[in-house]
């Protein structure tokens, strides 16, 4: 006989929970399960409830229907703060400290931190160590606030729109460390609206809209589900004309060009040629991810509907 397939409990979830302030109903019976070395990725428009489920698994929020657990304990048990760091949007750091002493007094928090020499190399801030956190600019600040929630050596990593405000040698120098953390065994939770940057990082992604998980999967078969390939071009062809055409699901505008994703790319690119013949750059790619994150929160507002 055939030994059964067992699986690892997730290292962090949450159990049909339905949350509400007041009348909004934020998350609808939501299943999440986080699973021990991934990097999950939890997409979702703005309002959609990723950062009530967050909340809720960092325990800064009761659960009022369902259950949440991490570590197999209450989200907000002592046992769970010193195993998980979590990098926030809303900070309350003091300006006058300097970004060393900041990491010193996290590191004061925990059993066996990471020494403050590798998180400032880990967040690229060798050469701000002296500088008060209130002479920073913003995205020096995104990379204090990723040392500090590094600070404990986390099992379980929270990050919130982790690049915002940084450029590009930065925000890869990120990607970089938050790749290595995976290496290493760690798990990492990552809510961005930067759909590059999930596809880059994410092992697996959750969507959410209006509090209910519309998709599930890798990157890869998220956008499988999108049907179509996306035309991009320099034209004088308004999005709102294009978006009328047979096929086409989705026309906007990104800098200079049009992007258009469709159901029928070679009768499309003709169409065009023929309304513009100053058309320029044209290209057809397969969608992308924020391709098919369009999709899905779209064909979830037409289901509600």
């Amino acid at each position: 006989m055939q030994a059964a397939v067992t699986h690892s409990p997730p290292l962090a979830s949450l159990s049909r929970v339905t949350h509400r302030y007041g009348s909004v109903l934020a998350l609808d019976d939501l299943d999440l399960e986080v699973r021990r070395g991934e990097v999950l990725g939890v997409l979702g428009p703005n309002g959609a409830g990723k950062t009530t489920a967050i909340s809720l698994l960092l325990g800064s929020l009761q659960v009022q229907e369902g259950a949440a657990s991490v570590f197999g304990f209450a989200p907000g048990a002592p046992e769970v703060r010193v195993r998980r760091g979590a990098m926030l949007q809303i900070s309350g750091i003091s300006a006058n400290l300097t970004v060393r002493e900041h990491l010193e007094l996290f590191r004061a928090y925990y059993p066996a931190p990471i020494p403050a020499s590798r998180l400032l190399a880990m967040a690229g801030l060798e050469d701000l160590a002296r500088r008060r956190y209130g002479k920073l600019s913003g995205g020096q600040r995104q990379r204090v606030m990723f040392a500090l929630a590094l600070a404990g050596d986390p099992e379980l990593l929270f990050l919130d729109e982790p690049t915002t405000g940084l450029d590009v040698d930065a925000r890869h120098r990120l990607w970089s460390e938050i790749r290595a953390l995976r290496e290493s065994g760690r798990t990492t939770v990552l809510t961005t609206h930067n759909l590059d940057e999930a596809d880059a990082l994410a092992d697996r992604v959750v969507v959410i809209h209006k509090g209910r998980r519309i998709a599930e999967g890798t990157p890869a078969e998220i956008k499988s589900r999108t049907a179509g390939r996306l035309v991009r071009c320099v034209t004088r062809i308004a999005p709102d004309d294009v978006a009328s055409l047979p096929g086409v699901v989705e026309a906007r505008t990104r800098g200079q060009h049009l992007e258009a994703l469709t159901t029928q790319p070679e009768a499309l690119v003709r169409v065009l040629l023929a309304r513009d013949e100053a058309l320029a750059d044209l290209t057809v790619v397969a969608a992308g991810l924020e391709e098919a994150f369009l999709a899905l929160t779209r064909d979830g507002e037409e289901g509600a509907a």
